[in-house]
């Protein structure tokens, strides 16, 4: 059994019963662990039958069946016949489930920037209004300047107050491995690790909203001490936070850490739509460059034009060995 830091053997605290309402945290404990990362994955490619689920995740079908039936009940799929004799359903999208289209332009985005592999279908897309091959690039609605997490301030919104602590999942954390799926489907495996894990998406959130030491990740997280002392140097490992010197010093995003700030950004747009409630979302964000409310937008790195959900087209021979029946 590893021994814990001092900082865990510090703040060996009870967590909260509350922590801070927000919509990035609403919007993880919905998405925020590798499986469901995965499918989504497949379903913004097309893939949408059980038996292509299968063999895309090399899932267990117990757990595949289950995983679908949370994201159904979670309002993100749909099921639709395509055959009755014998049964077989297909799983779509939702309204609710495809408007995480910015949430998957972002990671997409962060993941290309910072982890290229030519061989993931995800890092060759083409954007159908051009034609070319390109990275999506988040941008101010309101100015067209791409969104940087040093010129976005905040302040509470309507619906600011305490939400219920996470607390545990009814399924334990996913212990897969991004390179554990076949070598012939890579996939973006650093931001499945960071993004795939509720606790270590969370924390990154954390860090953005100016929390450094260890105390006040905890607070804001309500999260156990063992826990979060082991997401921080996981962070740290992977070079998204850095460690000043002294223990005062805290935690600092590094340059690979900030630019996970558009993925924050949609994920709390996306809570926002529809996670937020009567009372409205728990923090408005501005963009300072333009004085403006912070909506952002999806935009082609090539033309500059918007790109807009069914506008990402895998590219020419990925499409083909993944999507064979489909056309070109």
């Amino acid at each position: 059994m590893n021994a814990r830091t001092p900082e865990a053997r510090r703040y060996a605290v009870t967590p909260n019963l509350s922590v801070q309402a927000h919509s990035v945290t609403r919007a993880l404990n919905l998405i925020g662990d590798r499986w469901t990362l995965l499918l989504l994955y497949c379903l913004f490619l097309g893939l949408g039958r059980f038996s292509e689920l299968l063999e895309m995740t090399g899932m267990a079908r117990s757990v595949l069946a289950k995983r679908l039936q949370r994201l159904e009940e979670a309002g993100l799929l749909t099921r639709r016949r395509y055959q009755q004799h014998p049964p077989r359903d297909e799983y779509l999208l939702t309204a609710r489930g495809a408007d995480l289209h910015d949430v998957a332009c972002a990671i997409i985005a962060w993941d290309r920037r910072w982890h290229y592999d030519a061989r993931s279908p995800m890092h060759r897309l083409r954007h159908r209004g051009c034609g070319r091959e390109f990275t999506p690039l988040q941008c101010c609605a309101a100015c067209g300047e791409p969104v940087q997490a040093r010129e976005v301030d905040w302040r509470p919104g309507p619906g600011a107050g305490l939400d219920p602590h996470p607390g545990a999942r009814a399924h334990r954390r996913s212990s897969i491995a991004p390179g554990d799926i076949a070598a012939a489907q890579p996939l973006m495996q650093r931001s499945f690790e960071i993004l795939g894990d509720r606790w270590t998406a969370m924390t990154v959130a954390a860090a953005f909203y100016r929390h450094r030491r260890f105390g006040e990740f905890q607070e804001a997280l309500g999260i156990a001490s063992n826990i979060l002392s082991e997401r921080l140097a996981r962070l740290v490992e992977l070079e998204v936070l850095v460690r000043g010197g002294e223990a005062r010093d805290g935690y600092r995003l590094t340059a690979q850490g900030l630019e996970l700030f558009p993925i924050i950004v949609a994920l709390l747009r996306w809570g926002d739509r529809w996670l937020a409630g009567r009372k409205g979302p728990p923090l408005l964000l501005f963009h300072r460059r333009c004085g403006q409310p912070l909506v952002p937008a999806v935009a082609c790195d090539r033309c500059g034009e918007e790109v807009a959900p069914g506008e990402m087209r895998l590219s020419g021979a990925m499409r083909r060995r993944l999507l064979p029946q489909a056309d070109s």
